[in-house]
């Protein structure tokens, strides 16, 4: 036998939720098949068998919060005992198992009508007096119970998703329709006709509300944001830089860097390099630091958070030491670290330590936002899309110019609005002269 351990992803993570099995107790097991979903406060997992064999017990359950390294359950040959793996803790859900079985038992058949051959005979009796009450349509259910059994919350399931039988498939009487069947109820011969089936199957309406579940890192977003804007003083100050030198330099790599590996650079990188080298000079040390209460804690270099939207929620991974990396760095760990948390893939440990972020919501038009600090970080810095001004030109007639605005958010416990108009003062000028600046570390007129 085979025990199975809820893996440790990075070394910041001491405990996993259970999201969902994929597998059941007495099932075959491949090596390579999903045995579970689990997810961090960050990031989502599935985890894969690494032997073949019988799944014998599990341990967790659903929903559990597992601490890393625990066993979840136990794998071996067809009649083995896993007892011996069991914990105290296991107890509990064995029992209720082995109650759920016998309860099953019990069950009384339901009619086909209601249950339809799938749920015949595996159907809760709290399930079943729901379906029978609602009409529920059984034969579309998705047992989630025990050993494949419909349970209540598979019936409500049903309801919200409007899969009801009408009252024709349960023989009952159907407004506006004559039976032939005896006692005047509607047999299969009525419902064959035309015009019986269509009264006999009015279109289910759909649900005008609706609910879900939080997912884990949804509820850690929601924790986080309200303590931040609960306990920080968070100011705004906004400024636009023109983009013209950058904008150009991201057309001479997208056309001619792809000898160099160039051709893959954008905005983005070239804003996160800028703001790298900006947070370095010395002045501005306070915005690439933790404010811990009583004291400040400052970094030697840059740990760039970079905000990512997944399919999942905001997920922020950091680039470490970004100060120290070339700008062809800067663009490939950004792309690798955002496909990482994109796909589920990303470790823990590269979601923490952070010590300033960039959120860079360009692409979807914002012209200008307040963007939340991530406590206990002091600063983050919004980048928004590029927009059109007028202003005059060599000859004195005006002409067009691209901008791009710029949004820093700051503690204003650790630092004033002086000093963090100061920073975006130096990082606009870095930014208008970006070449100058990759030629020569941080540009001061």
């Amino acid at each position: 036998m085979v025990p199975i351990i809820m893996p440790r992803q990075g070394q910041s993570v001491e405990s996993c939720i259970i999201t969902k099995w994929h597998k059941k107790v007495g099932d075959q097991v491949t090596p390579g098949e999903i045995l579970f979903s689990y997810e961090t406060d960050k990031a989502a997992f599935d985890e894969e068998a690494k032997d073949a064999g019988v799944l014998l017990a599990i341990l967790r359950g659903e929903g559990d919060d597992v601490p890393c390294l625990e066993n979840v359950a136990v794998i071996g040959e067809a009649g083995e005992d896993p007892s011996a793996f069991m914990k105290n803790e296991a107890a509990p859900a064995k029992a209720e198992e082995a109650a759920a079985a016998a309860e099953e038992k019990k069950v009384e058949a339901v009619p086909a009508a209601v249950t339809g051959e799938r749920a015949e005979g595996k159907i809760s009796p709290r399930a079943r007096a729901l379906a029978e009450k609602s009409g529920a349509d059984l034969s579309l259910a998705m047992p989630t119970g025990p050993h494949g059994r419909v349970i209540a919350r598979d019936v409500q399931k049903l309801i919200d998703e409007g899969k009801v039988v009408t009252p024709a498939a349960r023989g009952e009487a159907v407004p506006g329709m004559e039976g032939t069947g005896l006692g005047g109820r509607v047999s299969l011969h009525d419902l064959s006709r035309p015009a019986a089936a269509e009264a006999a199957a009015p279109a289910a309406a759909e649900p005008e509300t609706w609910e879900e579940k939080l997912p884990n890192i949804r509820k850690v977003i929601a924790r986080q944001m309200h303590q931040s804007l609960s306990e920080i003083p968070q100011v705004t100050h906004t400024l636009a830089f023109d983009a013209t030198q950058i904008l150009a330099l991201r057309k001479m790599c997208k056309e001619s860097g792809e000898a160099f590996g160039m051709n893959g650079v954008t905005i983005g990188d070239l804003v996160v390099y800028a703001v790298s080298r900006t947070l370095m000079q010395p002045e501005h040390a306070v915005l690439n630091a933790h404010f811990m209460g009583d004291t400040i804690k400052y970094f030697r270099n840059v740990q760039m958070g970079i905000a990512v939207d997944t399919p999942r929620g905001l997920m922020v991974p950091t680039l470490r030491d970004a100060n120290k990396k070339s700008l062809l760095e800067i663009s490939k760990e950004t792309k690798e670290l955002a496909n990482a948390c994109k796909q589920g893939s990303i470790n823990p440990d590269l979601l923490t330590g952070a010590s300033f972020t960039v959120s860079n919501v360009g692409v979807y038009g914002v012209e200008s936002f307040t963007p939340v600090i991530n406590p206990p970080q002091t600063g983050i810095l919004g980048v928004c899309a590029l927009q059109d001004r007028v202003r005059p030109g060599k000859d004195g007639q005006p002409e067009f110019y691209k901008v791009m605005t710029l949004s820093l958010t700051y503690d204003h416990r650790a630092l004033d609005g002086s000093p963090a108009s100061r920073f975006l003062r130096d990082l606009k000028r870095n930014l208008e002269n970006i070449q100058m600046l990759l030629g020569g570390g941080s540009y001061h007129a």
